[in-house]
């Protein structure tokens, strides 16, 4: 399970929103993301919100499908009782844990909550995570057939050792076939993958890279492997079983990455993701890093409307009280500054291909522009005004390859001015 929730303000019991939330809203896109918290087994790496059956303290997973509906009609209400104008859902994104491990027809009945309370925009894009072992043909025709346009597979590896390592079930030769099963339900498919777990070689992050590519995917995700406070891999390091990962090898596996996937035809458009085109780029998570508004289900999922963040109670069992009793499944919140959201744009769109405009950023923090386009850490002609892609009058901070591994660099510095 994970950490703690940040502390916050208290949130309204109603649900209620600030009159801020409101400004601008008819110029932002809408999503929905619902969070599915069940996991067959805890992944040494992972301190995402998630249980396994034995931690669900009597709750049943054959509820949870009616709680999110309640908690999606909930939320209809107070946007509306918030004067939030009316927006279909442009996206739509099913995360955990392992949402695969419901029945299709029940994230079908979530996705149906979604269009009965907002309606869904035309072309809208619907996506699942899925565990390579949690679904077969018949399951992802059945979520084709309830509208999912998309599913985002985790991969992680194609080497044995490495998956053992992460505590993933699945065999790599599985990953073939769900992926061509997803494809010919008429689905999008990704793959998501995990680099620099200890003791995985160069040579073995090169076989995954090859196998995730001859599935011919739409779409990549490769995450540097991140070590989490309290997870059974941050013990078994502390322990010395494990070596603790290498931050020279993470950049050399990096750029192999950016390299092969390049070659293959995909295109970086955020730090950690490569699509075939801008068709098949995940239209969600870029709604995450350009400030776009979403509702969040589930428990202790992360909501944003206009500057207002909420994150839901964490557990599936507090959530289910709050939902029987009618009230807000929140926690807590935060309504962020104008300075706060504009400091937090640099933070977020200095990582994506498109980047941010120059004219974002305060005189002082422009100053910091030439020293960054001379260490090679951002793009100096996109950085010109009127050079930027789809600008007008206005450059962009644009990461280069070596400004991708360094961008806490990048964004401390424009920030320090």
């Amino acid at each position: 399970m994970a950490g703690a929730l940040p502390e916050g303000d208290p949130a309204p019991a109603d649900g209620s929103l600030p009159e801020s939330a409101r400004i601008g809203a008819e110029d932002r896109a809408f999503g929905v993301y619902v969070h599915v918290p069940y996991c067959r087994v805890r992944c040494g790496y992972c301190d995402f919100n998630t249980y396994t059956a034995s931690e669900l303290g009597g709750t049943s997973r054959a509820d949870y499908a009616d709680q999110v509906r309640r908690e999606l009609a909930f939320g209809a209400d107070a946007m509306r009782r918030g004067g939030i104008p009316h927006r279909p859902v442009s996206t739509v994104f099913f995360g955990g844990g392992t949402p695969t491990l419901l029945p299709a027809r029940d994230l079908a009945a979530m996705l149906g909550g979604i269009r009965e309370e907002w309606g869904l925009a035309a072309g809208a894009e619907i996506t699942t995570e899925a565990n390579p072992d949690s679904v077969d043909a018949d399951y992802l025709g059945a979520l084709a057939e309830a509208g999912f346009t998309r599913v985002s597979f985790g991969m992680q590896s194609a080497v044995p050792s490495v998956l053992a390592t992460l505590d993933r079930t699945h065999t790599p030769e599985r990953v073939p076939l769900v992926t061509r099963w997803a494809r010919e339900a008429g689905l999008q498919v990704s793959v998501d993958l995990i680099y620099g777990t200890p003791g995985e070689s160069l040579a073995d992050w090169e076989r995954s890279i090859d196998a995730a590519l001859a599935t011919e995917p739409d779409h990549i995700s490769a995450y540097a492997l991140i070590v989490e406070r309290g997870t059974k891999l941050a013990a078994q390091i502390r322990r010395g079983e494990v070596p603790a990962p290498d931050e020279d090898l993470h950049a050399e596996m990096y750029e192999l990455a950016d390299a092969r996937f390049a070659a293959a035809g995909f295109s970086w458009y955020e730090i950690s993701n490569w699509a075939r085109s801008a068709d098949t780029r995940s239209r969600h998570n870029l709604s995450y890093w350009t400030g776009e508004d979403w509702w969040a289900a589930g428990p202790g999922a992360h909501s944003h409307i206009g500057g207002t963040r909420w994150w839901n109670v964490k557990h599936p069992g507090a959530y289910a009280q709050r939902i029987a009793a009618g009230v807000s499944p929140a926690h807590a919140r935060e309504v962020l500054t104008p300075e706060a959201r504009r400091e937090e744009r640099i933070l977020l769109e200095t990582r994506i291909a498109d980047g941010l405009p120059t004219d974002a950023l305060t005189a002082d923090e422009r100053r910091a522009v030439p020293g960054l386009i001379a260490d090679g850490l951002i793009d100096g002609r996109a950085a010109l005004p009127g050079r930027g892609a789809g600008a007008v009058g206005t450059g962009r901070v644009i990461p280069t390859l070596r400004g991708r591994l360094l961008a806490d660099t990048v964004v401390h510095r424009l920030l320090a001015g």
